[in-house]
């Protein structure tokens, strides 16, 4: 006859009990859900109130007049800062050239008498917020660099059309708006494949663009 030693079968089998429970618990905590990514709505509510913000990979030149010593070109890194002579760690990304110009004048006025900046951007697509991304039935998806003034129009030719899977007229656009996310359903079948030049709309930065898979 097997013995339990000091401990009644009725403990050990509450003890194992115990820690198939917390086996289950663990893993149970690998497979939770992780919770959804937070949206940075874009700071243009209307296409004629556009500005471009300046985003991490982005080269800028820095001018300070009358003195080319700290004048120099940088990249803004990934944490969307910047480093130049004299300056260290000042934030980048997010700003227009004229809000890190007037940044960069302060914070040089500690070593410089009147300090005059100007920041010219020779290069980049600006932050993720700023950006338009297509997914989904779009021959090329992507994410791409909004441009002024640019439409549905421009913003497929740029991905190349649609897939042949791809049910264009329930493309869904995704946008944040004074912290709100809003939804719109856009009519790309008609307007590529129809020329109607009314399912034409304007884009946003930081718009999303899903495009279906046709059910048929």
């Amino acid at each position: 006859m097997r013995k339990f030693g000091r401990f009644g079968r009725g403990a050990w089998i509450g003890l194992w009990v115990l820690v198939a429970l917390g086996l289950s618990a663990c893993a149970g905590q690998r497979g939770d859900s992780l919770p959804p990514s937070t949206f940075y709505g874009s700071q243009t509510l209307a296409p004629e109130d556009y500005n471009y913000l300046i985003g991490p990979g982005d080269s800028v030149q820095i001018f300070v007049w009358r003195n080319p010593e700290v004048s120099q070109g940088v990249t803004v890194r990934p944490d969307g800062k910047i480093t130049t002579p004299l300056v260290e760690d000042l934030q980048a990304s997010g700003k227009t050239p004229t809000q890190l110009a007037r940044d960069l004048e302060r914070a040089l006025e500690t070593y410089i008498r009147q300090p005059i900046v100007t920041v010219i951007v020779a290069g980049g697509v600006g932050p993720y917020s700023e950006q338009i991304r297509v997914v989904g039935q779009a021959a090329s998806p992507q994410a791409i660099a909004y441009q002024e003034r640019m439409t549905l129009l421009d913003v497929m030719i740029v991905v190349g059309g649609l897939t042949e899977f791809a049910s264009g007229n329930r493309t869904k656009l995704v946008r944040v708006a004074h912290g709100r996310q809003q939804e719109y359903q856009v009519r790309v079948d008609d307007l590529l494949n129809k020329g109607d030049i009314d399912a034409n709309v304007d884009m946003l930065p930081g718009d999303i663009l899903i495009i279906p898979e046709s059910w048929f």
